[in-house]
């Protein structure tokens, strides 16, 4: 039995998106883009520091990484603490290592209770990225919209002290989204926005208040995601990111098509003794290809993708 014709009718049906967020844009009919010094590849590498409440409220829905034990859940609370203590710290020295710079994603919570944090974070000179209030204040449809918005007021009045530049990007706890968040990170001064994973290259993001950017962040290529979640070996995220590297390298070589390859790190995943090795074999392999690929803070890399020059 066929569907009667009335469901098949929706008034947004057309060719291309059925909403008004971004254009349709398949990536192979885009102008090609092009990078600094004519680099086939813009490497974009995010930390991401974040701070699990021991007790969460678990509002809206609860966030992977959150506490799944009865209250207190010591055990996967100091796990994700020990990222902030421990395991950022050797990722930093990693990254100094190789020569390659990063963007740190830091919810507003963690910047408070960590100032020791923050202040070697400043020293580095990455670009700093509002990452929540913590990773249980979520966007979701249920949000008050005044809570919403002193959300993410909030967090990003707790990075500031801490910021070498003015923090410009978002990336929200779990991703997540209202329907009105677009609009309130615009109104709040922010450019771009890691939410959505759907394209390889930044591309143009459409609010009731103005444009912004939608800066795609790889979920596949996320530690958490191929670690804890997909439970591949430490040894195989490094040989999917170095795989990735080599990929879109011949890929932007081939079409004459700039390239992006985007990170994300959790210090509490790759931070740990057994597993660092392997963040640095890819590190290695990536600071290694350095004649192709440009290095960059994120803001940068959207400035360079709309002029194609260097900020």
């Amino acid at each position: 039995m066929s569907l009667a014709p009335e469901f098949l009718q929706y008034p947004r049906m057309r060719h291309g998106m059925d909403h008004e967020r971004y254009a349709w844009s398949m990536l192979a009919d885009r102008p090609p883009v092009r990078w600094p010094e004519d680099k086939p590849l813009a490497l974009w590498l995010n930390l991401s520091l974040e701070h699990f409440p021991l007790n969460p409220l678990g509002e809206g829905f609860k966030p992977h990484g959150s506490m799944t034990m009865p209250y207190p859940d010591l055990r996967h609370y100091t796990l994700r603490d020990y990222g902030n203590r421990v395991g950022v710290f050797r990722v930093l020295a990693a990254l100094a290592r190789h020569g390659l710079q990063a963007s740190v994603a830091v919810n507003g919570e963690l910047a408070l209770r960590y100032p020791a944090l923050m202040q070697r974070l400043k020293a580095t000179g990455f670009e700093l990225v509002g990452h929540g209030w913590n990773m249980d204040s979520v966007h979701h449809g249920g949000i008050d919209p005044a809570r919403e918005a002193a959300l993410v007021q909030e967090s990003l009045e707790a990075l500031a002290p801490w910021a070498t530049r003015p923090v410009r990007g978002w990336l929200s706890p779990a991703r997540s989204q209202s329907e009105r968040t677009p609009e309130l990170l615009h109104a709040a001064g922010i450019g771009w926005c890691a939410d959505w994973v759907n394209d390889e290259l930044p591309y143009p993001f459409f609010t009731k208040g103005g444009a912004i950017t939608a800066m795609p962040l790889a979920l596949e290529l996320e530690d958490r995601f191929i670690v804890g979640e997909n439970l591949h070996a430490e040894s195989e995220y490094a040989d999917q990111v170095i795989d990735a590297c080599d990929f879109l390298l011949e890929e932007a070589t081939r079409t004459g098509h700039g390239r992006m390859l985007a990170l994300n790190i959790h210090p509490w995943v790759m931070g740990q003794p057994h597993r660092i090795s392997h963040l640095e074999r890819a590190l290695a392999h990536l600071a290694a290809r350095a004649g192709d690929i440009w290095n960059a803070a994120p803001s940068d890399i959207i400035a360079a993708a709309a002029t194609g020059e260097s900020p």
